[in-house]
């Protein structure tokens, strides 16, 4: 491969209508010929800024058309995105922007106080660019997408990389530099796997594929944009000419969501487990005269289980989809698949993964299948180039196995006899009770199957005789009541009674991220407060 991702987009271009859908973002629907035009503009204006090729540019933006827009421009002027978390705080934030040594921030105008205040602090920033609305002292985006529209006479490399922060589980969030190549090695041939098509192998078959309108219908990029399952997803769909459907709330509603599926009959949808599934499925059942989502063919879900009974469900409204648990993290692509189809009986994921291996955390040698024996993931192939200007925690986390280079992903699992990978959670959140190891991930599952259980998170918390017990919170389905000892005797009867909580509280919500990762911290705290 001898081409970057900026020229995966000028294919793209040559390919379609100019007046075909791109992007639809509540309401506003935007044309590829417009998107193209707008991106080489922008990466004009970047340029003119004095940026060198691999400067960072921090996109610190809710889901819009602006985001793609951002992204697709730096790649177009060899420079690197930068995915920023907007409910991080200002030492967060300028933290992020120093560490990532941005020279550009994109910011939505909702920000701009924020903006505004770090702005003084980072005088490594070389413009700073205000999303959605003129504000005095912020060059504006679209003046800047504004101008020459025509392709860019640029050589690009496939080394050309972006960074993807990942907020990890200590410390300060740390920058994934994957190479630009990854939406052609990982993204473009995976999707067309998943529908059905055959893998192009050149920009020239990418645009054959286009041409005949395969593999072309608009996907709902549910997560945030800045996050991977939203990145990858989003970005992966908008690699083939197929169009995104994507909203500026901050906020996950499922109704709007399914109206928004049903107006432009989406083939495929992006989301972060049962945080997303639950209320869809809800939604459906409560008015299934109002949404038609039978054109669905495929829903992915990353970054969290989802339990066999909702995708049962969805099966209900939509015959034909196939439903994925991806397993991938901020630092790989697929660790490992699991798929679900209306024949087949949903079950909780047991991974396929020809690419992962489960090792020993002492000697990284591989654990025989069927053994119940824990280990650590690890993946071989299409991996990133490490963690920014951390070098340590790069050689710690990508290492070397019978001389191929694996990352060491933290998620501890088994091998079951089937070769097939049971995933138990990530060990940061290990509990240890009495000597038992607990983890998370598998009780709250056993807690999402009870019926009136809407979601539920399960963590550590300090006890005089084991160290630590096993505590959870978990919101119930709207107008019904659980005792947390019956909830808990559910537990008890789906696992080793030391894995089922000791102690549970009812909560409103669940705390979680927008895009759906556990907020454990907070959850906590509603804990306590509840048992208070």
């Amino acid at each position: 491969m001898s081409f970057g991702y900026g020229d995966v987009f000028d294919a793209v271009a040559d390919a379609v209508q100019p007046d075909d859908p791109a992007i639809f973002c509540d309401g506003d629907r935007y044309t590829w010929g417009q998107f193209t035009a707008a991106s080489n503009a922008l990466a004009r204006s970047f340029l003119a800024a004095g940026l060198k090729p691999g400067a960072k540019v921090a996109q610190y933006m809710r889901n819009s058309a602006g985001y793609p827009l951002v992204f697709v421009a730096a790649m177009k002027a060899r420079l690197a995105p930068v995915n920023v978390n907007y409910r991080y705080g200002p030492d967060e934030l300028a933290y992020l922007i120093d560490n990532s040594d941005a020279e550009i921030v994109v910011f939505d105008a909702d920000y701009a106080d924020n903006a505004r205040a770090l702005k003084s602090r980072m005088p490594g920033v070389k413009l700073w660019v205000c999303a959605g609305a003129r504000i005095n002292g912020f060059d504006f985006l679209d003046d800047l997408a504004t101008g020459d529209g025509s392709k860019l006479d640029i050589k690009r490399s496939p080394d050309d990389m972006f960074l993807l922060y990942t907020g990890g589980t200590t410390g300060m969030p740390k920058g994934v530099m994957w190479p630009g190549n990854v939406w052609w090695d990982v993204l473009g041939p995976g999707r067309a796997a998943q529908l059905g098509l055959e893998p192009p192998a050149t920009l020239e078959a990418l645009q054959v594929q286009i041409r005949r309108n395969e593999g072309r219908m608009p996907i709902y990029v549910a997560p945030p944009l800045m996050h991977g399952t939203g990145m990858f997803t989003g970005f992966g769909a908008l690699s083939k000419g197929a169009p995104i459907v994507i909203t500026r709330s901050a906020r996950f509603d499922a109704p709007s969501a399914l109206d928004a599926m049903t107006l432009f009959q989406t083939g495929g949808m992006a989301i972060v487990g049962d945080a997303f599934a639950k209320p869809l499925l809800d939604a459906l059942r409560g008015e299934p005269g109002r949404y038609n989502v039978r054109s669905m063919r495929t829903i992915t879900s990353s970054g969290m289980m989802w339990s066999p009974e909702t995708k049962q469900g969805l099966f209900e409204f939509m015959p034909d989809v196939i439903l994925y648990d991806s397993f991938g993290a901020s630092e790989a692509t697929g660790l490992g698949a699991s798929i679900t189809t209306r024949e087949m009986k949903a079950d909780e994921a047991r991974f396929d993964a020809p690419n992962t291996v489960v090792v020993r955390a002492d000697d990284f040698t591989p654990i025989p299948p069927g053994s119940e024996e824990v280990g650590l993931v690890a993946k071989w192939g299409n991996l990133p180039l490490g963690y920014y200007k951390d070098p340590e925690k790069t050689a710690r986390t990508y290492v070397e196995i019978n001389g191929i280079r694996h990352l060491i992903s933290g998620d501890h699992a088994m091998v079951e006899s089937d070769g097939r990978i049971k995933l138990l959670g990530r060990g940061s959140h290990c509990i240890n009770s009495g000597g038992e190891k607990i983890y998370p991930e598998e009780v709250e599952e056993s807690l999402k199957s009870h019926p009136k259980v809407v979601d539920a998170l399960v963590f550590g918390m300090p006890d005089d005789r084991f160290g630590q017990s096993v505590a959870a919170v978990v919101s119930l389905e709207p107008g019904t009541q659980a005792a947390p000892a019956d909830l808990i005797e559910h537990v008890r009867s789906r696992l080793s009674h030391y894995k089922a909580p000791r102690r549970l509280q009812v909560v409103a919500n669940v705390p979680r991220a927008p895009n759906g990762k556990p907020d454990y911290p907070l959850a906590k705290e509603l804990f306590a407060a509840a048992s208070a």
